[in-house]
Parts: structure tokens; C-alpha cells; sequence
């Protein structure tokens, strides 16, 4: 997801010709589409870089992504701590322990929590709106804490079904974050601001990692139920504080509450209503509500049969499926225990660590995915990781004493040392475009039902790694890095041969080159004839003088 506020050129401030916007046949409102034309006292000034509204909305509706990092984060530290082995461990007192069903259960039950939370939260977010959602999932997501921090001793099961009812408030908030960043950003930074989603996965996990090290040692449950009850903070800041925002402009427009979303684009933007940037953004959403009344009342299934729609949704869901199955959230999940086995004395301090690489080349992912593009930085990330798994299985297997670690200390620092190398080659590639790729691939009238099904999957995967991985790596030790390199050639194979380049691309530029079967490998560089624009989306609303802006500004 790009990052990077960006000025508007002297080219994208030209007045457009009478003719280029009579060419249009969009509008504002009805008055506009008998005009074919701004209004008189239109005016074209610099848009500021970025308003105080939209600065506070992108911290504030980030959050969402910090509670999904954060809960990720703070998992792995539990399993190792004595008091929270004490009280849902198995076996006689003073040697407990934590069978591979158990902690398999213990770490992967959220994540099927957040595979239905997801599916769910797109209706209900069509049909109530995009921000009282948001309060609603994060009421569930307090629920589920309740229900894990009140689990005494023995009742593992109650502290397993609390991940579950946790997860349907994590996954939910994990499709309605970006959509309301999508919907709401002014378009000039709305890569940013989307972006800021995985920048705060990676803040939430280091936060967590920290936390953990500051209450691993105490004798008492507050060692777990601290930092789980942390958690109840960041829910009420996003849920509380979303309150204080408006409802998504595209969301009031859709409802007929068009001077509402006008107010709050004029917020968003810091320009007047008659500002051309501000007409044109209005002229189009104006074009897809109008598109969405045609499949207002489709079923949820209508949209497999729409062009091209059904091989982007099983794309999308084999990209989410390869990102978890790149082997990142083995570190994250399990990372703790992996170092124990490596003979790393304080593996809290090697998971901060960990922690720490993953937000701060966050930043340089960012960089990569505007200026390198998401194809290139994809599959040189796939590359990456693979060689970093490599290395990583095979000192493990092969020079680590897995009985012993403590005699064997040099290959436990080598294993460090390629789980960073690891995590800088994930966080700057495959972690934030992945996730960038989604919010491009569909268009406008399906795009909420559509995201539903790859972050499904993302999380349907999510948990099938985090309850397998136990008796896997019993099973095999450090040689489940094979396991993950072979996946990450698969991943290779997907992006080179399926994925279309979609940075410099408008959503309608995006979606019709997957109508036109574009081969992905010389997507880069194809022109898109404009009468296949027109064909498939109508004369374009944005007059011609109006220059291709990144794809990561029109989600």
C-alpha cells in the first residue's frame, strides 16, 4: 500500500477545456448532467497536502489495524509464560504443558473467529453503514476479551472461546477499516491513508512484544490478563472515536444524503464545494451509485457471473492464501517458542526485535510499492524469502543441537539473524501490497462483498498455520522452512503468470485490462485503447487533461 503524501502537479491543476467536460456524460446531480458542465464560479487552487480531519481519521480509523497486530503479537508470548502454562496447561502440577491440539487451539480459534467476521461485516455495513459497524464489531471485540480475561484455572476452553468471539471482531475490522479509508480519503493521498492499515498490523505487533516483556516474569495472571486488558483501550479509542467522525461520503451519497457527503468531502479535502478536484470526485461517485442501482438488488452471488469477476475473486483469494502461507506468522505466532528451541536465552527480547524490523521496513515497503510497482516488489520479495528460508531450515536441521540448543549457540544466532532478513523481505513487500492489490482488483459495486472473500481466506489460512504448526514442526523441526519455501515458489509462479501491474492505474483502468485478458507479464506497459474504456465504463468522467493517477488513490 503506497505511503508518501504527494503535491498535485501543474498538470493535474489545469482548468479542462468546455469541450472536455461536455464530453462527460456524468454529474454532480441531476442539474449538472443537463449542463454537462461545472458551474460558473468553479475554481481550480492548490489542494492543501493533507487537512487536520484527514491527518486525525488516518491515525484514529488505523486503529483497527493495531488491534488485529496486536492481538497477533501478544499469543506468542503467552505460551511461554509460567502462570498462563499453570492455568491452562495439561498434566500434574509443576509440570504442565501445553499439548499441540491445545496451543494449536489456543492460537488458531481467532482466527476462524475473524474468517466469519469478515463475511459478516460487509452486509451489515451495506445496510446500517460503514461507522456505527465499526463500533458495533469493536463491542464485540470487548466481549470476546471479557470472556478470555474471566477464564479461571483449568477452563482453557473458556479462554479459547473467548479468541473466537475476539476474532469476529478483529476480522470484521479488518474489511471496514480499509473500506472506510477508501471511501472516505481525499483521492490525492488516499494511497497514504490506506496504507497506514498495514503500518499499524506491524505497531500493534511490536506493542505487544513489548508489553509482553514488561509483565512475562511477574507470578500472577497479570502477566497475560495485563496485556489483554490493554486491549480494551485501543477498542474504545477506535469505537468511541469513530463517533466523532462522519459516515463515509460514498456511503450518504448512496443513501440520497448528497449535501452530507458534499460537507464532509469539504472537510476532508479543506477546499470549498466548488473546487474542480472537489466537482470531479463528486461527478463520479455520482457515475457508480448510478452503476450500483443496476445491481442493487442482486444476490450475493451475482457477482461470480460478472466479467472476470469470478478468476479475480479466486485470485484474490490465492494471493491472501500464499501471504499467510510465505511463513510470517510462524515467527509471529510461535517466534517465541522457535528461539527457546534455539537456545536464545530471553526469546522476548529476540521477539521485540522481530517486532521492531517488521514496523520499521514497513516504511520502505511503502516506498517500494509506488516506485517499484506491485509486481517487481512481489516477486523479488517471493525470491528474497525464499533464500531466507533456506538458510534458516537448513542451519536449523542440519548445525542446531534441537535436543541441546544451549552447546550450538552460533547457529542459534545465525537463525536470528535470517528470521530478521526474513521479516525485512515480507514487511516491504508481500505485507502491505498484497493487501494493496485487493483494494484494487475490484471494482466500485462489488468491492465490499468482493474484499470479503480474500480476507476470508487470509484468515481462513491464518488459522490452519497457527493450529498445524505444532505438530508440524514436532513432526519435522526446523524443516518446516522447506515447507514454506516451496510455497513461496508457487507464489512466485502466481504473481508472474496471474497478477496484473495496477500502480499509475484508475480502478476503471485496472478493471478493464482483467476484462481484456491482459497477459499480466506485459501489463506494465499496455496502453489501454479508449474505446474499450468507453465500451465497458462510458465516457470517462475525468476530463482528458486530468493526468493517470496511482491506482492506490482510487481504492
Amino acid at each position: 500500500m503506497g505511503f508518501g503524501f504527494k503535491k498535485r502537479s501543474d498538470e493535474q491543476n489545469e482548468q479542462p477545456t468546455d469541450e472536455q467536460v461536455a464530453n462527460s456524460n456524468n454529474s454532480v446531480t441531476a442539474d449538472h448532467a443537463e449542463k454537462g458542465s461545472f458551474d460558473d464560479n468553479t475554481i481550480d487552487t492548490p489542494l492543501p497536502l493533507v487537512t487536520m480531519h484527514s491527518f486525525l481519521l488516518c491515525i484514529l480509523i488505523s486503529m483497527g489495524g493495531f488491534i488485529f497486530g496486536y492481538d497477533t503479537g501478544q499469543i506468542s508470548g503467552f505460551l511461554e509464560m509460567n502462570n498462563f502454562l499453570n492455568y491452562f496447561g495439561q498434566g500434574p502440577e509443576n509440570h504442565k504443558h501445553f499439548s499441540n491440539v491445545r496451543s494449536g487451539l489456543i492460537v488458531g480459534l481467532l482466527s476462524i473467529g475473524t474468517c466469519f467476521g469478515a463475511l459478516a461485516a460487509a452486509p451489515i455495513a451495506d445496510r446500517v453503514g460503514r461507522k456505527p459497524s465499526i463500533t458495533f464489531w469493536c463491542v464485540i471485540l470487548w466481549v470476546g476479551l471479557i470472556v478470555q480475561i474471566s477464564s479461571t484455572r483449568g477452563k482453557w476452553y473458556q479462554f479459547m472461546v473467548g479468541r473466537l468471539i475476539t476474532g469476529l471482531g478483529v476480522g470484521s475490522l479488518s474489511l471496514l477499516v480499509p473500506l472506510f479509508q477508501g471511501e472516505t480519503a481525499p483521492r490525492h493521498i488516499r494511497g497514504a491513508m490506506v496504507s497506514t492499515y498495514q503500518l499499524f498490523v506491524t505497531l500493534g505487533i511490536f506493542v505487544a512484544y513489548c508489553i509482553n516483556y514488561g509483565t512475562e516474569d511477574r507470578d500472577d495472571t497479570g502477566s497475560w490478563r495485563i496485556t489483554l486488558g490493554i486491549t480494551f483501550a485501543w477498542g474504545l479509542i477506535l469505537g468511541v472515536g469513530i463517533l466523532v467522525f462522519p459516515e463515509t461520503p460514498r456511503f450518504d451519497y448512496r443513501r440520497g444524503k448528497v449535501e452530507r457527503a458534499k460537507a464532509t468531502m469539504v472537510k476532508f479535502y479543506g477546499v470549498p464545494e466548488n473546487h474542480r478536484i472537489l466537482q470531479i470526485e463528486l461527478r463520479e461517485i455520482h457515475e457508480k451509485n448510478e452503476e450500483d442501482k443496476e445491481v442493487a438488488n442482486e444476490s450475493f452471488f451475482a457477482m461470480f457471473n460478472a466479467p472476470g469477476m469470478f478468476y479475480r475473486l479466486v485470485l484474490g483469494m490465492a494471493l491472501q492464501m500464499w501471504q499467510q502461507l510465505t511463513g510470517a506468522n510462524y515467527y509471529f505466532y510461535y517466534g517465541t517458542t522457535i528461539f527457546v528451541g534455539a537456545g536464545i536465552s530471553n526469546s522476548y527480547v529476540t521477539q521485540m526485535i522481530l517486532g521492531g524490523v517488521n514496523f520499521g521496513t514497513t516504511f520502505l515497503g511503502l516506498y517500494f510499492v509506488e516506485h517499484l510497482g506491485r509486481r517487481k516488489s512481489l516477486l523479488y520479495g517471493a525470491v528474497w524469502m525464499f533464500c531466507c528460508f533456506m538458510v534458516f531450515a537448513s542451519v536449523g536441521h542440519f548445525s542446531l543441537d534441537y535436543n541441546n540448543p544451549t552447546t550450538t549457540p552460533g547457529p542459534g544466532k545465525v537463525l536470528v539473524v535470517f528470521a530478521c532478513l526474513f521479516i525485512l523481505g515480507f514487511a516491504s513487500t508481500w505485507g502491505p501490497m498484497i493487501w494493496t492489490l485487493i483494494a484494487e482488483m475490484y471494482p466500485s459495486r462489488y468491492r465490499a462483498r468482493a474484499m470479503a472473500l480474500p480476507t476470508a481466506a487470509n484468515w481462513l489460512w491464518n488459522f490452519l498455520l497457527g493450529f498445524f504448526t505444532p505438530f508440524i514442526t514436532g513432526a519435522i523441526d526446523f524443516r518446516y522452512g522447506y515447507v514454506f519455501a516451496g510455497c513461496l515458489v508457487l507464489a512466485w509462479i502466481t504473481v508472474y503468470f496471474f497478477v496484473i501491474e495496477t500502480a499509475g492505474r484508475t480502478i476503471e483502468e485496472v478493471d478493464t485490462m482483467y476484462r481484456l485478458k491482459v497477459k499480466p507479464w506485459k501489463s506494465a506497459d499496455f496502453v489501454i485503447p479508449d474505446s474499450a474504456l468507453e465500451a465497458h465504463h462510458g465516457p470517462r468522467a475525468v476530463p482528458e487533461s486530468e493526468p493517470k493517477e496511482n491506482a492506490t488513490e482510487h481504492v
